[in-house]
């Protein structure tokens, strides 16, 4: 784990756009649909009010990922000064190394520094592991938001930031 090496991408980075279309595979399979539809663009992960990461490992292989994006009040029952995860996803083969929980600390670290209040996420019950990282990261249920909320697998986490 010490040679993974973790850096800022923009998530329209060849490397990001590459693990996308495999983690978007890896949501198909499970949910048997066609991934996640969340609109989502390359500005919305820009600093300050966002921030998109890349771990690589010694080859420079890109292996993990994650960002976080501004949220706020919309309508969609996100709450002023929230920072949504997105794309949290490690490759099968770096899987136990740490690195979910590593992008996690450092996507955290970004958005309190942002003024972020509270970091949220949305994932679903066919995800186990996912749930797994965020409770034992400190995550709590809470109502449901975004563009899933009246999804019945849709699980949607957060934690305050302050």
């Amino acid at each position: 784990m010490n040679d993974m090496n973790i850096r800022r991408v923009a998530f329209d980075h060849p490397d990001a756009v590459k693990l996308n279309d495999r983690v978007q595979a890896e949501y198909a399979e499970r949910y048997g649909d066609e991934g996640d539809v969340t609109p989502l663009d390359a500005s919305m992960f820009r600093p300050p009010r966002g921030l998109y990461l890349i771990a690589y490992d010694a080859a420079d292989a890109p292996v993990a990922t994650g960002g976080w994006r501004t949220m706020d009040e919309n309508g969609e029952g996100y709450e002023n000064g929230d920072a949504e995860i997105k794309r949290m996803y490690v490759v099968p083969e770096a899987r136990g190394l740490g690195l979910a929980r590593r992008i996690l600390a450092a996507l955290e670290e970004d958005a309190r520094e942002a003024g972020r209040l509270r970091m949220v996420l949305e994932t679903g019950t066919k995800q186990p592991e996912a749930i797994g990282l965020y409770t034992s990261s400190g995550y709590d249920l809470c109502p449901r938001f975004g563009y899933y909320r009246f999804h019945a697998l849709s699980r949607c986490y957060a934690k305050p930031l302050r």
